[in-house]
């Protein structure tokens, strides 16, 4: 595969061209880059894109994190006012190791970070029950178990249960869900403030029209990420980001637009684009060993503990499967029953992030799907990870450079890399209902929920119904039927726990 392909195409030659190539020694050997019919450029192009595209999370994970408190009224890291600088420090540390453990060890092209949503869940449902200590200790719980399920065998056993077409579908929806985040993350689609008074619950920019220039930047940006994937250029997206920033930081000189804190309609969504006073700082890891493996039982209660891990995993454990299965799809990696190479290996390293992050004290760290973005830019392999977190890793030291980055310039690339995995749609058969309408709820409540869980768990679910209602329970797998009951309870955690406690 030629790197203009690699650039320009990689939904239509990729599938054919990934292990085309003969195999090599040294690093090409043991990333096999010529045999998936990648290059060294490749891949560190889309290692560097996928950064950018992630980097994000060391600022928006301290600001999820940092402002609770707990049932103590400390904030995490100890103390009685936000320490922002150590979160960022610890997930900037846990993403590189965790992502260069990805991609030597599966030699997969995904990277790994503090999840969204789980971060969320951790500080406002679990912390405010408990220390942050105990919170952390059971996010390390939760990647035990979830390592334990991997070595048995199960966590793998069920992904292969799974029909090939609801992968696909599963696919598609992390697509639209990824177009929306990027959407969402740059102001072009916005909550209406009142939501329950209206009959809308998002609409375009904060009034129903766009308004502010960061929103100018990221249309900018999408109109040259198209114009540069269309024309085939080489690391369309790395020069996208690039332009963009320079354009970032000029507006910000000129027009002084500041924070979105500060100004709702017009401000910078995460980073405000103007250089640093410094650009090298050294990181504070006063989170790293914080955390306490059992004091939460005794905090709240065995049966709501066990409840509370019993939510993470579940997220984890699905979300991993629908993201590899997603990155391997469109990077033209996975076999004929859409299952990407060395799933064993993916999840192995994915649940010791989970752990690893509770051990940090930055909560559970979880593959991204922002790695699609990487995958565009032709990363076809473990390398390219290899090279995202290193860049984690300088990131403790130059986070102030970093943050230069705002994320309207970024995220242009994740409503690209959703085409692209949209494109995977025709590989359902929407004339077979048996199929066909699992795959739809899968599709559309990702993106709608903002969550990739809830889309995974209603196809499944109605897969499963479906099957019973047409007399067909026994085509059914058996692990179907343990995961479409672990799904039901999970929807209704609230009650059950209410009633519980």
């Amino acid at each position: 595969m030629s790197d203009e392909t690699s650039a320009g195409d990689t939904t239509s030659t990729s599938r054919t061209s990934a292990r085309s190539g003969p195999p090599r020694g040294g690093l090409d050997g043991f990333f096999k880059i010529t045999e998936r019919g990648s290059t060294v450029g490749n891949e560190v192009r889309g290692g560097l894109v996928t950064f950018f595209t992630m980097a994000y999370i060391i600022v928006l994970n301290p600001l999820i994190l940092g402002f609770a408190k707990d049932a103590d009224g400390q904030f995490l890291g100890g103390g009685d006012a936000p320490n922002l600088a150590a979160i960022a420090a610890g997930t900037a540390l846990v993403a590189g190791v965790m992502t260069i453990l990805m991609g030597v060890v599966a030699n997969f092209p995904l990277a790994l970070a503090t999840g969204l949503g789980l971060n969320a869940f951790v500080a406002v449902a679990i912390a405010s029950q408990m220390t942050w200590a105990d919170a952390m200790g059971l996010v390390v719980l939760e990647g035990i178990v979830i390592l334990v399920l991997v070595l048995t065998g199960f966590r793998k056993a069920v992904f292969h249960a799974v029909p090939s077409q609801l992968k696909v579908a599963i696919s598609v929806g992390i697509g639209l869900f990824i177009a929306l985040i990027g959407f969402v993350d740059a102001g072009f689609v916005r909550r209406v403030p009142d939501a329950f008074q209206t009959t809308v619950p998002v609409q375009l920019g904060p009034d129903g029209q766009l308004s502010g220039w960061p929103v100018v930047l990221f249309a900018i940006g999408l109109g040259l990420v198209i114009t540069l994937w269309v024309r085939h250029v080489r690391g369309a997206i790395l020069i996208s980001i690039a332009i963009t920033t320079v354009i970032a930081i000029v507006m910000e000189q000129v027009l002084s637009l500041g924070s979105s804190q500060d100004n709702p309609t017009g401000g910078w969504g995460l980073n405000v684009p103007s250089m640093p006073d410094k650009v090298v700082d050294r990181p504070d890891f006063g989170t790293l060993g914080e955390f306490s493996l059992f004091g939460s039982f005794e905090a709240v209660g065995a049966v709501t503990a066990v409840l509370l891990v019993f939510t993470l995993m579940l997220a984890d454990f699905f979300d991993t499967m629908g993201t590899m299965t997603a990155i391997g799809a469109e990077a033209g990696l996975n076999d004929e029953e859409n299952t990407p190479p060395n799933a064993q290996r993916i999840l192995v390293v994915d649940s010791i992030a989970a752990a690893a992050g509770g051990a940090a004290g930055v909560s559970s760290n979880t593959s991204y799907i922002e790695s699609a973005s990487g995958v565009g830019e032709g990363a076809r392999t473990g390398l390219a990870s290899v090279v995202t977190g290193l860049l984690f890793l300088l990131a403790m030291f130059v986070a102030p450079l970093v943050n230069i980055i705002p994320s309207e310039a970024a995220v242009p690339a994740l409503v690209l890399v959703g085409f692209l995995m949209m494109q995977q749609v025709k590989g359902i058969d929407w004339d077979d209902l048996e199929i066909a309408i699992p795959a739809f709820l899968t599709i559309v409540l990702m993106p709608f929920t903002y969550s990739i869980t809830v889309g995974i768990g209603a196809g499944f679910l109605a897969w499963v119904l479906i099957k019973v209602v047409l007399g067909k329970a026994g085509q059914v797998h058996t692990l179907m039927w343990v995961v479409a009951a672990l799904f039901l309870a999970w929807f209704a955690i609230g009650p059950i726990t209410g009633w519980l406690t």
